[in-house]
């Protein structure tokens, strides 16, 4: 009988029919099939059984290992399966969604900074080799110097799309993590099929194709893209297999992401936002048919608070890139846009906490049926209710809104320059934000915070 790690592998391929590909045919396969929704089940696996079969891994050993997400849930997965413990070092910048999928498995998961480089004791691997020291019969998995890792897809990945493709490829386009899929996809194809082209696609802001394209290191960027992408070149990956490399910057990467979904109904996470827009880009530039394939490297599932999250898509400054110096920079929910977190003068405080803690906000505008404020419900006024309300906390809960608000409201112009926020902030105000007169939103300091974020 096949248990969940037979399933590994073997994933559909699928051809792209709704988007604009020039002159190509496009491909997708569909590594968001693998068990734990994402291609790094190959790898893992891989890396503990060569682990286990040299003598590294022992029953009731700890896995341990540095990773972005995907392959620490690839290793809870098979490291469950196999009793072993699993602890994952995070950078703190990953997608909660991954996180907590890792830690439903069974998987230990310590989060360190995102902002440091290799050599920094606060960077994930070497916050992962320094656990693996203090740990006895721990294993340090260490994906990108780990040569089962390409082995992994040279012997699985590359061989099912040449079977897929009837062997007829002309473009094959991956991004890099540890390297591990460019490493072994390029290996296959140049020993099976040498007219395939290996084609890069990278974040922006990350050295890999800057370093493809120029032969020079260049100065490390920032991007929100998760699972691919690097700081530097990790030892398994073989980048004299690339032919064409792109850069994609992140907001492209995540429209791609979402019009995948919107176009073909399938649903992908932002590494395979950028891969898909480099294949969108290599297929339009050509002049005659290609057949190019690419790989949904996870499910969208792992990024449903941010690559197809609205507020998070604001909070980049992605939804309105326009800068105008004003206050209506600094709002994020919109009231006309449908994403202003409210509640109505009728609604009961249950309702209002409710929808303060989904949002992760402490306070709510309250709008009447016309579309006017009348007035602003914060955490305090709830508080105050729950503990004065003779009848006790359930009966307080029921009570209306329009009995708790504050109706006093601080106003300022969408168009008053930025710094007018600061004398509300000082006197603890939320900031409510008029369009002339129409509500546009509020601003608080988090919001003035969040734009000096993405302006510098």
């Amino acid at each position: 009988m096949p248990t969940v790690l037979d399933l590994i592998g073997e994933t559909p391929l699928v051809e792209v029919t709704r988007l604009e590909c020039g002159p190509c045919r496009l491909f997708l396969k569909l590594e968001s099939a693998n068990p734990s929704g994402s291609l790094k089940d190959r790898p893992a696996r891989a890396m503990i059984e060569a682990a286990e079969a040299d003598g590294q891994l022992k029953p009731g050993g700890t896995i341990v290992e540095a990773t972005a997400g995907n392959t620490g849930v690839g290793l809870a997965l098979v490291g469950g399966r196999k009793g072993y413990r699993t602890v994952l070092v995070v950078p703190d910048k990953m997608a909660r969604e991954k996180v907590l999928h890792a830690q439903a498995m069974g998987a230990e998961v310590v989060s360190t900074r995102s902002d440091v480089g290799k050599g920094h004791p606060d960077y994930y691997q070497d916050v992962a080799e320094a656990i693996t020291k203090r740990t006895p019969g721990a294993f340090y998995v260490n994906q990108f110097a780990n040569p089962a890792n390409p082995r992994a897809h040279e012997l699985t990945t590359g061989p099912e799309i040449l079977r897929q493709m009837d062997g007829d490829i002309d473009a094959v386009v991956v991004g890099v993590g540890s390297g591990g899929m460019l490493t072994g996809i390029g290996r296959c194809m140049r020993r099976a099929s040498p007219k395939t082209l290996m084609v890069l696609a990278d974040p922006q802001g990350s050295i890999l194709a800057p370093y493809v394209e120029t032969g020079k290191m260049p100065q490390v960027g920032s991007w929100a893209v998760e699972g691919i992408g690097e700081d530097f070149i990790p030892p398994i990956c073989d980048l004299s297999l690339v032919n064409k490399a792109y850069a994609i910057p992140d907001p492209e990467s995540f429209a791609t992401s979402r019009e995948l979904l919107r176009a073909e109904g399938i649903l992908a996470g932002s590494s395979s936002g950028t891969l898909l827009a480099a294949a969108l880009r290599y297929c339009r530039a050509q002049n005659e048919p290609k057949r190019v394939v690419t790989l949904v490297c996870d499910s969208g599932a792992k990024y449903l608070s941010k690559v197809f999250n609205p507020a998070f898509l604001a909070q980049e400054g992605w939804t309105h890139p326009e800068r105008h110096g004003t206050v209506r920079d600094v709002v994020i929910g919109r009231y006309n846009e449908g994403m202003a977190i409210v509640v109505r003068p009728q609604d009961n405080l249950r309702a209002v906490f409710s929808r303060m803690r989904s949002s992760g906000v402490s306070q709510l505008p309250v709008i009447d049926e016309s579309g006017h404020v009348v007035g602003l419900v914060d955490e305090s006024d709830v508080l105050a209710a729950l503990i004065t309300d003779t009848g006790g906390s359930n009966k307080a809960f029921e009570r209306p809104v329009k009995d708790v608000m504050v109706t006093r409201l601080e106003t300022i112009s969408a168009d008053a320059p930025l710094a007018d926020l600061v004398p509300l902030f000082r006197k603890d105000y939320t900031a409510i934000v008029m369009d002339g007169d129409q509500f546009l939103g509020v601003a608080t300091r988090v919001d003035l915070i969040n734009y000096f974020r993405i302006t510098t």
